[in-house]
């Protein structure tokens, strides 16, 4: 906390810090340095109070806002260890967490505000805590006005802070201490608390930010992510901080009240760097154009894209008719686990080429390698094979907490000597990276190797097509086969039409072979919070083992499983 907030408070006090653009629209909170450090020497010397110590585990279950990014802060100032758990996880998911980590506390507050609905945040907690013996104290900070049960080990945290002293000598921490836990899903088994400690982290975060943005001091940097996931603690928390930067929290939804308000939130807060999900923009897309028109976006200079590969048509959007073509935009692969940007279009020399929805350059001291199936580096360009990196770097995660064998076992045993990001990479002729998607979601279909991303981007190109998912099953002759899942924008009347020209499309872009057996309309696809498509379900569906689902309380919304079956089911019939 000193790097992200007494350096900047001893030269520069009154810098703006955070703008928080709450849910309701036009009502920004502006914080600066000064009273960002204030709000959390209290929150700090609160927690102290209470019997935090160096070394314990907090949970933070909390809406983005100042308070939870000084309650991060003041974990950090004190040497606790804080686990963000986003707060639109279930009581059981909280719990789980609680539980694997050994947290002391939680804070939280009365209630969350969220596209105009408000969502019971303490409720919630009250409900984990249940079955959490470690937890002592629950800190609940007011968000509305309205009353929740206060019990006894419920503690009101603004009456605390209000009392607390407002100077916290920070404590003196080693190098390789615990920073922060946080959860992230592995392709098998029970979330993973992913260890990130104090000087590698912080550097890395604060290195990729100034660097891959192009960010300079006076610029206003919004990045729309949730603090629960990794891209909210690098680069709204962390990262800007520590660079002293002016950073955007952003508590509402890229459709309230409607799908302009990124865009008048840009207008308003002239910002200057935007980044965030390609699956808001394959969203906001559907809306079309009139939505991002009617806003200035003048004062943007670059765009930024995380959380999976971006496909062609919502780069191009994105880049044409949100950036007006005159912005750079970097598409950006990372993961919970490297702690920051590993490859990105920039930084690189000046003006040198994008080319569209590949993230190309690896970040200064990243060595990406590809492997083929035998564990062999495959030199040379114009290849494809598992992406793993060659050398350490200071972002990386040190563990899975609790569990240092997992760990190995998830990262280091499939290509020993090398970190295996689960990915899939190609290495084009000039030797840029592109990502093609995670391992586990590539097919073979009659031998030939393919990645479902490719299927996807090619029919995303549809007009009619907003969203699409495609998995492999299997096939008698083929081996395997491809079986996609679409959703239709709501005007569409011809069904049978858009599928033909799905194939098609396919057909021209990929091959033949890669065109799928079968297509089925949803009305939405399974995803998590952040947006990823869990395909997993999907493939159960398809090998109909829906009676074993495993977990789902990741999904945003878990009836979307028997909305699908039961949409297969129906699709079952019809077809024989």
């Amino acid at each position: 906390t000193v790097n992200c907030l007494d350096q900047h408070v001893e030269k520069s006090p009154n810098r703006v810090a955070l703008i928080w653009e709450r849910d309701e629209p036009g009502t920004a909170v502006y914080v600066t340095y000064r009273e960002l450090l204030d709000l959390t020497c209290r929150l700090a010397n609160t927690l102290k109070k209470y019997g935090i110590q160096k070394g314990d585990k907090v949970a933070i279950y909390m809406s983005v806002s100042p308070l939870s990014v000084a309650a991060m802060l003041a974990c950090a100032r004190i040497g606790a260890v804080h686990t963000v758990v986003f707060a639109g996880f279930s009581a059981e998911s909280l719990a789980g967490r609680i539980t694997d980590s050994g947290c002391k506390a939680v804070i939280t507050y009365n209630q969350g505000v969220r596209g105009g609905r408000i969502i019971q945040l303490k409720a919630t907690v009250d409900e984990a805590v249940k079955n959490c013996p470690s937890i002592e104290h629950v800190f609940v900070a007011q968000r509305t006005d309205n009353k929740v049960h206060m019990g006894d080990r419920d503690i009101p945290l603004e009456e605390e802070m209000a009392k607390a002293a407002s100077v916290c000598t920070p404590e003196s921490m080693d190098s390789e201490d615990m920073l922060f836990i946080l959860y992230t899903s592995g392709s098998t088994g029970k979330p993973k608390g992913i260890v990130h400690t104090q000087a590698g982290y912080l550097l890395y975060s604060a290195l990729t930010h100034k660097y891959v943005f192009d960010y300079q001091q006076g610029d206003v940097f919004g990045c729309v992510a949730d603090i629960g996931w990794i891209t909210g603690h690098s680069y709204v928390v962390y990262g800007p901080l520590c660079n002293g930067a002016t950073s955007v929290l952003f508590e509402s939804t890229p459709v309230y009240p409607d799908p302009g308000r990124y865009w008048e939130v840009v207008q308003r807060l002239k910002i200057n760097q935007f980044y965030g999900a390609p699956t808001a923009i394959r969203l906001l897309l559907n809306y079309g154009e009139e939505w991002v028109k009617k806003y200035d976006r003048s004062s943007l200079k670059t765009l930024g894209s995380v959380g999976e590969p971006i496909n062609h048509e919502a780069w191009q959007w994105f880049y044409h008719v949100v950036g007006e073509g005159r912005c750079t935009l970097v598409d950006t692969w990372w993961q919970t686990e490297t702690g920051g940007i590993c490859i990105a279009p920039r930084p690189s020399e000046e003006n040198a080429e994008i080319i569209p929805a590949m993230a190309m350059r690896p970040f200064f001291g990243i060595v990406p390698v590809l492997m083929d199936e035998d564990g062999k580096v495959i030199e040379g360009n114009d290849v494809s094979g598992a992406l793993c990196i060659a050398q350490p770097w200071p972002g990386m995660a040190r563990t899975i907490y609790g569990d240092d064998q997992r760990f190995v076992d998830a990262y280091f045993k499939a290509y020993p000597g090398y970190y295996f990001t689960g990915d899939g990479a190609y290495r084009t002729k000039k030797g840029y990276y592109q990502i093609t998607g995670r391992i586990d979601d590539v097919i073979n279909i009659s031998g030939h190797r393919l990645g479902t991303a490719e299927i996807e981007d090619a029919m995303a190109d549809h007009p009619e097509v907003p969203e699409t998912a495609v998995i492999g099953y299997p096939h008698k002759i083929k081996g395997e086969g491809a079986f996609a899942f679409i959703v239709l924008n709501e005007q569409t009347a011809h069904i049978d039409r858009v599928k033909e020209e799905l194939k098609t499309i396919v057909a021209s872009k990929i091959a033949k072979y890669a065109v799928p057996d079968h297509i089925l309309v949803v009305k939405r696809l399974p995803k998590t919070r952040s947006g990823k498509i869990m395909r997993r379900l999907l493939r159960k569906v398809v090998t109909e083992q829906s009676n074993n689902m495993g977990d789902v309380t990741t999904l945003d919304d878990p009836s979307v499983v028997k909305e699908i079956l039961d949409a297969y089911q129906k699709y079952k019939e019809n077809s024989s």
